[in-house]
Parts: structure tokens; sequence; C-alpha cells
């Protein structure tokens, strides 16, 4: 069935329900970034694919709101007949509740299914419906109804996270969390991001693609913690696990219950901002909720000396993988057919040769000219465009270790390049190091540091639609919260925290121009200690990231003496770390492509 078709049908659902306007959100019922297959509802009915995106449907209209990583795409998958497109963040744009708020009808009823709504949104619908007098329907998965084939709930094996990867044990973390507990007087803390989850055990799973993570929920109180987790997936090592570290287990779908009967003298500590709706509304009115971030979050964010000491590891064998692909790749261009995917399967076998390698960390966005323009881009076989020795080829990608998780972008020449095209190229290098190259005061968040990479683009009048940089989960999502780079504060995206030391954080600015090109260069840097004196406590970033930025397309004399300094140096360092791991030709090649400038 086309958009078209379904729409009509969940209309038809809707219809039959007496529901007005229904809100299909991307999420899963633990507000998860990327979602396994069974939760694309919002992909199902309106043929959209980005990441992220709501779609909104009334009797007359369907909407789907995304942001500006994935305007491009969107415009191109949308029939506009159908569903109109809504450019999160741009002027004269309603929010997707001011769009509610205004097609609502006095006596009317709104609906969204409350397991994929997290409990913040849902008490501000509760709000909306209230102050016009209608009717909200939560209880119910409309889609669920009209998509005949729909995939199963993912139900994938568990493993355990041995502590030399993860270096710290659950007894610890639980520990430290229950201190956070009794200062904030919680009894009682519901966790459902399965990112935390996962740290918090020491486990890992694999029900989200490229994201080893486990579809649970989980309890924390003084006496116990309780997993709620499909059994069926554990296996007798994983129990006993279980046992040792003092975790109850019980059915995935028993947190409802458990929430139901939570007594209601009790305290229950909960981030709202994840906690889905269902949960939220299952507890007793006379339940005390104390709203606050998961103390976890910080925990992971934080990443401590085992962890470190195996993220370089891991970026070290990443880099390896990506040197010989940009070796093969340039040796290769225009002596043989080569394609976007054809390329990408290239990489991801560089990286699966790589010891402790486990899996890539999303799917790689391998894109050449115009496609470079949309910054999330997937190859399909109808876009994958043939490479020429020409032009650039923009690739985003990464890899999960048991070591740890890695994100890098470069942007390749593949052969002639225009000036233009090095001017920018020369800019967004220019840009990844001057962030990387920052001194700071502790108290500094991203955002106070952000202009060091948007300053060289600003001065062109130009800019990207999204963050500068994110944080990188161990062995998990590689996007987490709380620390970022991003010029304004963006309360959903939950990433302008104070810089820690240890925190993980990419450097990743970028031009795009539609039908033109797109260019990215991205490393990763730790956030380190420097010196303290009367000033105060300075702060400095370590690169990790370990390969060559393609000089092909730099232009030395638009660089700054200090910038081409902090150029030769990365490059350096690039050399040490990962030539004695090369072959004899690449490690000539790589010599040749870390010269000085």
């Amino acid at each position: 069935m086309a958009a078209a078709e379904r729409i009509a049908a969940l209309r038809e659902e809707m219809k039959a329900c007496g529901i007005d306007i229904y809100i299909v959100p991307t999420s899963d019922f633990h507000e998860s970034e990327y979602v396994g297959d069974y939760f694309k509802t919002r992909e199902y009915l309106t043929g959209f694919t980005g990441s992220a995106g709501t779609a909104v449907i009334t009797m007359t209209e369907a909407g789907l709101w995304t942001d500006g990583r994935y305007f491009i795409q969107a415009e191109q998958q949308l029939d506009k007949n159908v569903v109109a497109l809504y450019r999160m963040g741009e002027d004269n744009v309603p929010a997707v509740k001011e769009y509610v708020d205004r097609n609502l009808v006095p006596g009317g009823c709104l609906g969204f299914d409350g397991r994929v709504v997290n409990a913040r949104d849902g008490e501000e619908y509760e709000k909306l419906v209230e102050k016009k007098q209608c009717r909200l329907a939560a209880s119910q998965d409309l889609t669920e109804l009209i998509w005949q084939e729909r995939p199963q709930l993912p139900e994938n094996p568990v493993f355990i996270l041995e502590e030399k990867y993860s270096g710290e044990s659950v007894g610890s973390k639980l520990k430290r969390v229950r201190e956070k507990m009794k200062e904030k007087q919680a009894d009682v803390h519901i966790l459902t991001s399965v990112y935390d989850i996962a740290w918090l055990f020491n486990i890992r799973g694999g029900d989200i693609p490229h994201v080893p993570v486990v579809l649970s929920f989980a309890v924390i109180t003084d006496e116990e913690s309780i997993w709620f987790v499909h059994e069926k997936v554990l296996s007798e090592e994983v129990r006993a696990y279980c046992r040792d570290n003092q975790i109850s287990i019980r059915d995935y779908q028993a947190i409802y219950d458990y929430a139901a009967h939570i007594t209601a003298e009790k305290k229950v500590l909960m981030d709202k901002n994840i906690v889905n709706y269902r949960i939220y509304k299952s507890l007793k009115e006379e339940v005390s909720v104390i709203q606050d971030k998961n103390p976890t979050e910080l925990m992971k964010a934080v990443k401590n000396q085992t962890e470190l000491s195996n993220i370089r590891s891991a970026h070290v064998k990443d880099g390896v993988a990506f040197t010989n692909f940009m070796y093969w790749l340039k040796t290769n261009i225009g002596k043989r057919e080569l394609t976007e995917i054809s390329v990408s399967e290239y990489l991801q076998n560089c990286r699966s040769s790589q010891e402790l390698f486990l899996d890539i960390s999303f799917d790689t966005i391998c894109a050449y000219g115009a496609n470079g323009a949309m910054m999330h881009y997937s190859a399909t076989e109808e876009s994958n465009a043939k490479l020429e020795p020409r032009g650039l080829l923009l690739v985003d990608s990464g890899g999960h270790y048991l070591e740890g998780s890695t994100d890098i972008t470069r942007t390749i020449a593949l052969g002639e390049v225009t000036r233009e095209e090095k001017f920018y190229f020369t800019t967004v290098c220019r840009s990844v190091l001057n962030l990387a190259g920052a001194k700071f005061l502790y108290g500094c968040r991203g955002n106070n540091l952000d202009i060091l990479a948007r300053g060289p683009l600003w001065n062109l009048g130009l800019d990207y639609k999204c963050g500068t940089g994110h944080g990188i989960g161990y062995l998990l999502n590689v996007h987490e919260s709380p620390n970022g780079f991003r010029w304004k504060i963006v309360p959903e995206r939950s990433d302008s925290c104070v810089l820690e030391e240890g925190m993980v954080t990419t450097d990743e600015p970028g031009i795009y121009l539609e039908g033109k090109y797109g260019i990215r260069t991205e490393n990763e840097l730790v956030c380190k200690k420097a010196e303290k004196n009367e000033y105060g406590q300075f702060m400095e970033f370590e690169t990790i990231t370990y390969a060559p930025i393609d000089l092909d397309a730099i232009l030395p004399e638009e660089m700054t003496k200090t910038e081409k300094r902090l150029l030769n140096n990365y490059h350096k360092m690039v050399y040490e770390k990962i030539s004695p791991y090369l072959e004899a030709g690449v490690k000539e090649w790589l010599k040749e492509y870390t010269r000085e400038i």
C-alpha cells in the first residue's frame, strides 16, 4: 500500500474510535533514538525513512515534522499530495503541539499510543485537551490494526560485558545509583532508557539495529533491583549472573502492573522525558514523583580509566581499518567500477577484520557528490551513485568493538576537485582543528565552545542545521547525552551539560550545499584536565580518532600558522599510532598523506 492508502486506512480506525487527531512519533517504549522495525510506524504511514520525525494525522490533513538533518531527504520521500513537510525550527513553522492546539476542535479527541510518547509530552497533551474540553485516547496503537505484516518485537540474545571492558562492577554502579536516590529522598527509581539499563547491569544485546541494547525496563529500590525483560532471551549464564548480582527477573510487560502497585506513600524517581506515558499514568495519583535526570545518564557519560584506555585501543583498530579503506579507494578509483554501496561494503570488511569487532555502530553514510548534501543520506539500490575520479565522497561510519564504539567522518577527494570545493573543505578542516585545540575553564558547556567550530563558517555566511558534536556511548548508542556541542540550547536534545573530564564528544562541523556536495570531517575528543591555577581548573581535549584528513583537498594558504601546526601535529600522531599496524604499501602511502604542510 502507498502512503495515501495507509493513511486512509488509519483514518477509518480513527473514525471508528472517535479520534480527530492521531500522533505517531518516532519512538519505541523507551524513547530510543533509533528503533527496530516493529516500531517504525511513522515510516510505515508516511514513507519517510529518517531516524527523527513525528507524523500528525487528522481526518483531512497529514503532516510530517522533522529537523534540518532530513529536510532534503523528506522532500524526496514524501508524497506532497498526501503528507505535508513541516521543517522544525524554521520561521513560521508551528511545532507539533501548536499544530494540534490549532486543529483540535472543542469537544474533539486526541489520540496516540501512550507507550511511545514520553510522560512529559503526555502531560502537555493532557493540559491541551483539558483546555479545549476534549478527550484523550492514549491506550491503543491504531497502526497495529492496519499493519498486516508488521515485524515482531525483537527478542535477541543478551551477553555480559566483562569488567575488563566496563571497568566497574554492577554492585558498584548500583551503590552509586542508590546514593543518588537517597540524596533525592527517592524510594523507587523507574529506569526505562535501554542505554542506561545496559550500562548499569553491564549487559549488551541486539534489539535495535547497530545499537547493542536489550528492550527492557528496570526498577531500583534500596532493597532490590528488578529487570523487566523477555525471559526467553536470557541464557542460563545470564540468569546466573543476575542471581549473583541480586537482580530479579520479571516479564517485560509486567512493568505496568508493577507501577500500578507501588504504594501511595512511596516517592518515585523518574525522568519524564524518557519514561513512557502509560507507565507514568499507571502510578497511583497519591504517589509522589520526583522528576529528574536518571543518575546513570551522567555516570555513563564520564568514562572511567579502563573504558578510556579501551576506547583508545578501539580507535587505533578503527583508524587502521579506515586508512586501509582510504588507501584502497584512492588507488582504485577510475580503475574499476565503484559505487556508494560497494565501497561501504568494503569499509565494513576492513572493520570486521579487526580483533574484537562486533558490528558497525550505525548504517554507513556514503554519499557521492550531491548526495553528500543530505546529512543522513543512506544509499539505496535506486540512489546508489557510481563513483567517478572527480569530486568529493563523504563517508560517515563507525564500529562497535568490545573496547568501545567509534564514529568518524572523512570527505575524500576522488580526483580533480574545484577550488571552491577545496576552499570549503579547508574551512571545515579549520573548524575541526579550532574546536579540538580549545583550552577552557571548567564549568564551560558545549554551547560556550561551539563558536570555535562554527566561526569560520559563520564568517562566510554559512551554517549547518545540526549540532557540532554529540556524546558517544561505550559499546552503546553513538548519540549519547548529556554532552555535546551546539550553538543554542535545544531542550529535547539534552546535550548542554558542563563538560567533565572523561567525556567523549564528537567534533563534526560541515558544509552542505543542496544539489552540489556535502563536506564533513569528524573526530572524537576526550575531555581532560589541564593545569589548575589562581584562575581555576583549565580543561582541554585529546583527539582520539586516528585517520588522515585528505590533503588532496587542502589549501594551505587559507590556513593560519596555528591551524597548520594543529593539522601537522594531528597527522604526526595519526602516523605514529597506526603505521605499525599497516602493510608496507599502505604505510608508505600514509606517510605521504600525513606529511607536513
